[in-house]
């Protein structure tokens, strides 16, 4: 069979000539400097330009600040993917955006065309990322990311004062001028992937929930599966100061400090079980000193401690969602505990655009406040990449 041909779009933006900006770019293990480089310009003509006005920090930034993914990474590649912004100028291909509009630039880089757009499985998109890197590791490649690595296709990302957005009319969502920031910031990635998280494990009405990880992510996923009609949600954490917030949200708070063996005291406390179990916490959790000390040793990638947790809390024929980053592989992986007690399991990176407007209208609407997540403001003036990247802002 003959190969499918894909045209991918340009990955490193076309500088400008005399124009700087301050960008946060990566220098290496636990270094991110603020500095100038050029301003981008229109480098395809689906592409935008846009103002960054307010951008945040992702948890999954954290591991690149932390040097787990420095063999994907170049010396000042652009950090960040979310974002929201001002559209300064716009290709001759960009048809929903016009110069001046508010915008949140989503993470996910979809062409729109391919099979998996089509199916708005955007973060699977055939044509945005050319990544060969990818492609050996997984069979296949994904979408496009910004700010994320080369091996989801090397873009620059929006923690800076400009960003050129590719495709953006897709990658690009026009959000009203009279909402906060902080509320369409929250949409960006976190409200979205957290969204995604509960459609993934078909929370619905009734069930009974546990969400291991109370990051921001964590926590949106339980006020989420909350709003969707869940009867109780579970959280579950090491750090008590997250357990507290969780529990002020209603949250049943379970300490995976004080009580190792988490799912056995879920299954104390909740004998039927978990309907739906959503990982948040990702690749870098660990619970049990042997897979610390496999992560340490270099014998284990991706933790799978918090899974084999969630697999025996969860019911036969529940539902896992993995949400948390996950890149390579885990030792001791339950695989007999997933076949016999008939559990589906799902993961996958957000799919973006789906979930809009849906998302947008209801925090428009005031069904849903993602500001509270945020608890510092302020600009970034300068660094010189010898201090933290916000180690306390991160989740």
């Amino acid at each position: 069979m003959a190969a499918v041909a894909r045209s991918f779009p340009s990955t490193v933006y076309k500088p400008h000539p005399t124009e700087k900006m301050k960008a946060a770019m990566w220098m290496g293990t636990r270094a991110i400097k603020l500095g100038e480089v050029a301003k981008p310009m229109l480098t395809d003509p689906a592409d935008a330009i846009v103002h960054v006005t307010h951008c945040t920090i992702c948890g999954s930034d954290l591991h690149m600040y932390e040097g787990e993914m420095n063999e994907a990474m170049k010396k000042g590649d652009i950090m960040g993917h979310e974002a929201i912004g001002i559209v300064e100028e716009v290709g001759d291909q960009v048809k929903k955006l016009k110069v001046g509009d508010r915008v949140i630039i989503l993470p996910i880089i979809p062409c729109g065309s391919c099979q998996y757009c089509q199916r708005q499985q955007y973060s699977l998109c055939d044509t945005t990322n050319p990544s060969k890197e990818m492609e050996a590791m997984y069979g296949h490649r994904l979408s496009g990311i910004l700010g994320y690595s080369h091996i989801t296709g090397g873009f620059a990302g929006d923690q800076a004062e400009y960003c050129r957005v590719p495709h953006a009319d897709l990658t690009c969502l026009k959000a009203p001028m009279d909402v906060d920031a902080k509320k369409l910031l929250g949409l960006a990635d976190v409200t979205t992937t957290a969204w995604h998280g509960c459609e993934l494990a078909e929370v619905g009405k009734g069930d009974v929930v546990g969400v291991w990880g109370c990051g921001p992510v964590g926590l949106s996923i339980q006020k989420l599966a909350m709003l969707r009609g869940a009867a109780k949600v579970y959280a579950v954490d090491k750090d008590p100061n997250r357990l507290k917030i969780a529990e002020s949200f209603g949250m049943i708070p379970i300490s995976a400090a004080q009580h190792p063996e988490v799912a056995d005291h879920i299954l104390s406390i909740q004998p039927h079980g978990l309907d739906r179990a959503i990982e948040a916490s990702g690749f870098r959790s660990t619970n049990r000193p042997r897979h610390e000390a496999m992560r340490t040793l270099g014998l284990e990638k991706d933790s799978g401690d918090t899974v084999t947790d969630i697999f025996k809390a969860t019911r036969k024929c529940g539902t896992v969602a993995l949400i948390g980053d996950f890149f390579a592989s885990t030792n001791d992986f339950p695989i007999g505990m997933l076949m016999e007690k008939s559990i589906t399991v799902r993961g996958g990176q957000l799919l973006a655009q789906k979930y809009h407007p849906f998302l947008l209208d209801l925090v428009t609407e005031g069904k849903y406040d993602p500001s509270w997540m945020f608890t510092y403001e302020g600009k970034v003036t300068e660094s010189d990449g010898t201090g933290e990247y916000a180690d306390d802002l991160l989740p």
